[in-house]
């Protein structure tokens, strides 16, 4: 019932229905889309609907209100927010700024809309390196808020002049590289897939850039690239290194291989807290509508651009999406 009467209401909405992939798998099932968090801003900006459903957390939700002003963005749960994002507020990088006139900010795609209205330039874990080489090598940086990606950043550029915010994402200490070697090593016909997107990979990157996580059979990807690794691989087993929601459309698209989470305690709480019903409820009752104000949406807008303009993977893979309806 729940299905029938979201789909009909969002017909009478004229609403399109985008889910993350750490979304619940029944919430995945009855969105239009579903992908990572940039893929769906792309995806907002791009369909012709006029109300945006974003199953997600809010920092998403105003990603797609900033690049799509002009249509009504609803976040189904209002409490839906981000550990990694709330680690540093715009006052917070107005204070660290002062202590570093003239530093270069570099913000992680995992802030709210006035951080990154703050910084210089957005980055995706994907082309954090290319974003941090773009920028002369004389300039200081101030790199926020994941302190795995940004030691990783630090360490492959060999810059010494990058300081690093001290934000974590809560979900990545069930995945430490020791409890993941013990995986490779009860697997090890096993590949394993990294999408570090969102924080709670990070950490795996980093490990890897350390040392500390072996990178053979190992491959960092996009969402849609983990997609299509299972079909293009000999393998049968694939160990995931991100959150556990991920594996429910590999699962899908995958039936005849095997899924095994990197941690089984690597869910996020915030992802989980949208429901069938709370889809429902958001296109009743048009709420919880997401409003950026245009003076930090501007500023905000430039740094997304300036990530997009830069090297790396291209807009097109970062910023895809698929439809599964």
């Amino acid at each position: 019932m729940e299905v029938t009467r979201i789909r009909e209401l969002a017909k009478r909405r004229n609403a399109v229905i985008l889910a993350h992939n750490y979304q619940r798998p029944e919430v995945q099932d009855v969105a239009d889309v579903v992908g990572d968090s940039l893929a769906l801003s792309r995806e907002a900006a791009r369909t012709d609907a006029g109300t945006i459903v974003f199953c997600g957390v809010h920092f998403m939700a105003e990603t797609a209100a900033i690049l799509s002003p002009r249509k009504t963005i609803l976040l189904p749960e209002a409490g839906a927010g981000c550990s990694l994002a709330d680690t540093i507020t715009a006052d917070d990088l107005r204070r660290w700024k002062r202590e570093h006139p003239g530093a270069v900010v570099v913000a992680y795609v995992n802030t709210s809309a006035e951080v990154k209205a703050e910084s210089d330039y957005c980055c995706t874990s994907g082309n954090a390196v290319d974003v941090v080489n773009a920028i002369p090598a004389h300039r200081e940086i101030l790199f926020l808020p994941d302190v795995f990606l940004g030691a990783h950043v630090r360490r492959v550029t060999g810059r010494t002049n990058i300081h690093v915010w001290m934000g974590e994402c809560h979900v990545h200490a069930g995945i430490t590289p020791q409890s993941l070697e013990r995986q490779r090593a009860a697997q090890p016909d096993a590949e394993l897939l990294i999408h570090p997107e969102c924080g709670c990979a990070t950490n795996v990157v980093e490990a890897m850039s350390a040392g500390a996580v072996r990178s053979d059979g190992a491959h960092v990807l996009s969402t849609e690239g983990m997609m299509r690794r299972p079909a293009e691989s000999r393998a049968r087993r694939f160990i995931v290194a991100t959150e556990t929601g991920i594996l429910h459309r590999l699962r899908l698209l995958h039936p005849s291989k095997t899924f095994t989470a990197a941690s089984d305690h690597a869910e996020c709480s915030y992802m989980k807290l949208t429901t069938l019903a709370s889809v429902r409820r958001s296109l009743e009752t048009m709420t919880h509508r997401i409003v950026v104000p245009e003076p930090i949406a501007s500023r905000a807008r430039l740094a997304i651009e300036r990530m997009v303009s830069i090297g790396g993977p291209p807009a097109a893979a970062v910023l895809e999406a698929t439809s599964t309806r």
